[in-house]
């Protein structure tokens, strides 16, 4: 397993210590399982998928690629979950920040995905560069619609 998810993963966590994710070897296994041969990490990271800051055991992976970004999450026992938003489907972030931990929410055209308890530090970084990826690929998106 080419291991450079969990390599920034880990990275993250140094980092960004009072993030709170379990089990990211794993996770990151279900990620790198779904990674093309053709994408390219760019940036990774670890957070809650759910909006309950007691709610700790739903540990996702995030994971930017040169193509979209992958959450990834092993359950306990068997199984996993797997989610893929690319940039035509990507309509807006929103963080907040709380007393202890803050939050991301990614807004897509089905669904907003809220991603919890990330240190506050780490808020500005997420943003930044799922930000600028996203809407650059849009951009690209909206000129291929555009010639159609």
């Amino acid at each position: 397993m080419d291991n450079d998810i969990y390599r920034q993963a880990k990275d993250f966590k140094k980092r960004y210590p009072f993030t709170i994710a379990w089990r990211i070897k794993a996770h990151c296994q279900v990620a790198q399982k779904h990674l093309n041969t053709d994408e390219k990490v760019l940036y990774v990271f670890t957070a809650q998928k759910n909006n309950n800051p007691i709610d700790i055991i739903t540990s996702y992976v995030c994971v930017l690629t040169n193509r979209r970004l992958i959450l990834a999450h092993k359950r306990m026992v068997f199984g996993y979950f797997f989610t893929s938003i690319t940039p035509d489907l990507f309509n807006d972030l929103k963080v907040n920040m709380g007393l202890l931990w803050g939050k991301v929410y990614i807004d897509t055209i089905k669904e907003v995905v809220p991603l919890s308890n990330i240190q506050k530090g780490a808020l500005d970084e997420i943003e930044s560069n799922v930000t600028s990826y996203m809407m650059e690929e849009k951009k690209k998106y909206a000129n291929f619609q555009a010639s159609i």
